[in-house]
């Protein structure tokens, strides 16, 4: 379910072509004297598929408008994120993310692997550009902190050069 961003106009094209990717789609209820009224929350992951990923969280009263709310807040999140360390099409290390009571383990694997992960992660890991990881979720399976902590995971990865350099030694 992602849609490509890129290409429209000036405005896209130095966003580098933004994709974004809806999550969970919730709709809750406000009992008013005429019976109920609905409104709609979205989540969406926005990234670059070079390591730039975000998310972006909306509510209005019909589906559209929420979804382009969570894209728009989605796209300026993505433009404050600092880019995550890939190695070609996988992460350099087995990292942790953790946010609330969610748990996500990130683990490289080899080429041909495809991404390993349910929903939510999946999302974040392919609008981060990685094609090939496993992943394993402990706790809490809610969609937003799932996201958050995959997002909090990918943002630990280091290459080897960037430790080298923080350390002062040479690997």
């Amino acid at each position: 379910m992602a849609r490509d961003r890129g290409g429209r106009d000036d405005r896209d094209s130095r966003d580098n072509a933004l994709v974004d990717f809806v999550v969970k789609i919730k709709r809750s209820a406000c009992v008013v004297k005429g019976g109920r009224r609905f409104s709609f929350n979205a989540l969406v992951v926005v990234g670059d598929k070079k390591g730039r990923v975000a998310f972006g969280y909306g509510k209005a009263n019909e589906v559209p408008p929420s979804v382009e709310k969570a894209i728009k807040e989605g796209e300026a999140n993505c433009n404050r994120q600092k880019r995550v360390s890939l190695r070609g099409s996988t992460i350099p290390h087995r990292v942790i993310g953790r946010y609330g009571a969610s748990k996500v383990i990130l683990v490289p694997a080899g080429p041909g692997t495809g991404v390993k992960a349910g929903p939510g992660v999946r999302e974040v890991l392919q609008a981060a550009g990685v094609t090939n990881i496993l992943t394993k979720v402990h706790g809490s399976t809610n969609p937003m902190n799932l996201v958050k902590a995959t997002i909090q995971g990918l943002q630990q990865l280091r290459t080897r050069e960037d430790v080298s350099r923080l350390r002062g030694v040479a690997l």
